[in-house]
C-alpha cells in the first residue's frame, strides 16, 4: 500500500504543533485516499521518547532516523536523508514554517520533482490529491495538481486543526546516508521571555506605524494581556525594518504568514503585503483612524478612532468581560 509520508519538526528537542496539525491532515488524506500514513522524524538522539506521539493522532508508524551529523540542524544534510526517506512514498507533507518551506524545496530537487507551498487544503480526485493555495498575495485561490512523484507539499500553520484518534504505532529505526553537512547551525540564541511563537497563536495583536513609535507598544501588550493565553503579538514591516519590534513578529508577505482565530490589527493600513501574511485569519479586527484605510476592505469588523483611545478602551472591556465569567 502507498504511503503518506509526514517530515515532522521538533524543536529543542519537542515536536512542534505544526505537525501534529499536519499529522491529522494526513491522516484525513490517508482515509480518502485508502494509503498508510507514516511519521518521520530525525535527530542526533533522543527520538524514542517522541515515537509514539503520532500515534494520538492516528498515525499508525514512525520512521526513526538518528545520526551525530542531525545534530545540529543542518538544512543540506537534512534534505539529503529526508529525500532517502521519501523517495518511497506516494505522498511527502510538512508544516509550511520556515524551516518546513526551506528544507522541504531543497528535498523537491533531491528527488527533482514539483513541491505545492503553504497550501491551506486539499481535496481528492481519483487517484489525485488537488491542493489549494493562495497566489498573488492571497488575491486568488489556486487548486494545484502536483503529477509528479512523489507528490510534495506544504501546509501553512493552523490549516488544520489536530483531531485525535489515537492508534497503537509501529516504530522502525531507518539508516540513511547522511553527508557531511555543509552548513550547520551552530546555536540558538533563545530569548529571555518565553513568548508565544505568532505562526501558532490562537490571538495575534498586531500593530503598525500608526502606533507612532516603540514606546506605545505597550498599549498593545496590555490588551494581549488581557486576552490571555494563546496571543501573541504581532507587526507590520515598517515596524520591523524600523527596529521598533523584532523580526519574527512581522506579518505579511516577507514575513511570518499566520491564520489565527482572531487578528487585531491597530494603526495598520493594509498594505497588500502585510494583507497576504494575515489574510487566512478566522476574524479580522481593523482599529484606524482613516475610514479609508485598505485594512477595512479585509476585516470582519471595523472601528474607526486613535488606536491611543481605542486600545485602553478594548483593554478594559476584555478584563470586565473576563471577570464577569
Amino acid at each position: 500500500m502507498s504511503t503518506i509520508l509526514v517530515v515532522t519538526e521538533l524543536r529543542q528537542g519537542a515536536i512542534r504543533s505544526v505537525s501534529y496539525q499536519v499529522y491529522s491532515a494526513a491522516v484525513a488524506m490517508g482515509r480518502a485516499t485508502g494509503r498508510t500514513v507514516t511519521a518521520l522524524m530525525m535527530g542526533g538522539s533522543g527520538l524514542d521518547a517522541l515515537a509514539e506521539a503520532p500515534g494520538r493522532y492516528g498515525i499508525t508508524k514512525t520512521i526513526l532516523v538518528e545520526d551525530p551529523k542531525l545534530t545540529p540542524y543542518s538544512p543540506d544534510a537534512y534534505a539529503a536523508a529526508v529525500a532517502q526517506v521519501a523517495e518511497a512514498a506516494e505522498v511527502v507533507l510538512m508544516g509550511a514554517t520556515m524551516t518546513g518551506k526551506d528544507l522541504m524545496a531543497r528535498v523537491a530537487q533531491h528527488l527533482d520533482v514539483a513541491l505545492a507551498q503553504e497550501c491551506t487544503h486539499f481535496r481528492v480526485d481519483g487517484d489525485d490529491v488537488i491542493f489549494t493555495r493562495p497566489l498573488f498575495a492571497g488575491k486568488v485561490l489556486a487548486d494545484v495538481r502536483v503529477t509528479s512523484r512523489p507528490v510534495m507539499a506544504t501546509f501553512r500553520p493552523k490549516a488544520y486543526t489536530p483531531v485525535e484518534a489515537p492508534s497503537s504505532v509501529q516504530v522502525e529505526r531507518r539508516q540513511v546516508h547522511v553527508p557531511e553537512p555543509l552548513v550547520v547551525v551552530e546555536a540558538l540564541t533563545q530569548r529571555a521571555s518565553e513568548k508565544l511563537d505568532v505562526t501558532e497563536a490562537d490571538v495575534v495583536v498586531s500593530g503598525g506605524r500608526g502606533m507612532q513609535g516603540p514606546e506605545h507598544w505597550g498599549l498593545l501588550e496590555a490588551l494581549a494581556d488581557a486576552l490571555g493565553e494563546g496571543t501573541a503579538l504581532g507587526c507590520s514591516r515598517p515596524v520591523s525594518d524600523d527596529g521598533w519590534r523584532p523580526h519574527e513578529e512581522h506579518v505579511g508577505q516577507t514575513g511570518r504568514t499566520v491564520a489565527p482565530d482572531l487578528y487585531i490589527a491597530c494603526g495598520i493600513s493594509g498594505a497588500i503585503q502585510h494583507v497576504a501574511g494575515m489574510a487566512s485569519s478566522k476574524y479580522i479586527v481593523a482599529v484606524n483612524k482613516d475610514p479609508e484605510a485598505p485594512i477595512f476592505k479585509v476585516a470582519d469588523y471595523g472601528i474607526v478612532g486613535d488606536v491611543f483611545d481605542v486600545l485602553p478602551a478594548m483593554t478594559e472591556a476584555v478584563r470586565a468581560l473576563k471577570a464577569a465569567d
